[in-house]
């Protein structure tokens, strides 16, 4: 391995006991996605009713960093019993319709689960912490106050995502059906955000710190393994910025990915099996 360097980007995203302090706010959400977020608000209430536990935002938007045209309306919702098929394609639909009234937004990513998974030993430090420090309270009783408060460290690491090497050959499974550029657009966005972040997490407990920000991430992670500082640069940029090139993805799946698997089960080990499969972009 190549001598290590000072990461360029301080370490951050911590308080001052050392722990992950939650992103986000409603008061960050830019104004001109304020109506999608009432929209939607309205009508996650109206689709699930009393069996609605809770309901988060998560990503950009929340951060105050979405870009008007280019950014996901992104929503976890928390059911006080376990979803059904019908619930998931209720709210499949919810969200493309709001895709289609707001051109605000380029797609709305949606998570769905029971309040008990969630708060879930299996789930601890996987989706408990994605809740508890990368979502922002929308709606109803905050799960965050059941859970502990979380270290960047490498148990965190491993559960969330050191289930890359089962995610591959999915991945490959949908690069092989894309068949349309504004398919392989979104699955360049997608995978692009999760090797970066994967990347990051890899060498998080090293550095000390939590951000959210791709290009810090791409940063953190060059300073560590420089070999790969190029691949990780691009990658982030595509994250914002994707394309529909082909050439792209099977680099991804045969190269980058491959090689951060292997990485990662050597310094973390594997995710505890039985939990989410990396539903969420972390």
């Amino acid at each position: 391995m190549a001598a290590e360097t000072v990461p360029p980007v301080a370490p951050k995203g911590l308080d001052a006991q050392g722990h992950i302090e939650r992103e986000g706010s409603l008061g960050r959400i830019p104004q001109p996605f304020r109506p999608v977020v009432a929209a939607a608000r309205d009508r996650v209430l109206d689709l699930f009713g009393p069996r609605l536990h809770s309901a988060y935002l998560y990503g950009s938007i929340p951060r105050g960093t979405a870009r008007v045209g280019r950014s996901y309306l992104d929503l976890l919702l928390a059911l006080r019993d376990e979803p059904t098929d019908a619930d998931r394609e209720g709210l499949r639909e919810l969200g493309e319709a709001l895709d289609k009234e707001f051109p605000q937004i380029d797609g709305v990513g949606t998570l769905l689960y029971g309040r008990d998974v969630l708060l879930s030993d299996l789930e601890r430090h996987d989706m408990g912490w994605f809740v508890a420090c990368l979502c922002t309270p929308l709606l109803g009783d905050d799960l965050a106050e059941y859970l502990p408060r979380y270290r960047p460290d490498s148990l965190l690491a491993r559960e969330t995502n050191g289930d890359l090497a089962a995610l591959l050959p999915r991945w490959r499974e949908r690069i092989g059906t894309a068949d349309s550029d504004k398919t392989r657009t979104r699955l360049v966005r997608f995978i692009s955000g999760h090797l970066v972040r994967t990347a990051f997490t890899l060498v998080m407990p090293r550095w000390n710190g939590w951000t959210s920000d791709l290009g810090e991430m791409a940063e953190v992670l060059a300073a560590y393994h420089p070999e790969r500082a190029g691949q990780l640069r691009t990658a982030s940029a595509l994250g914002h910025t994707p394309t529909a090139d082909l050439a792209v993805l099977r680099t991804y799946v045969d190269d980058l990915g491959p090689w951060l698997a292997a990485e990662y089960a050597r310094v973390h080990g594997v995710k505890t099996p039985g939990g989410a499969l990396s539903t969420s972009p972390r």
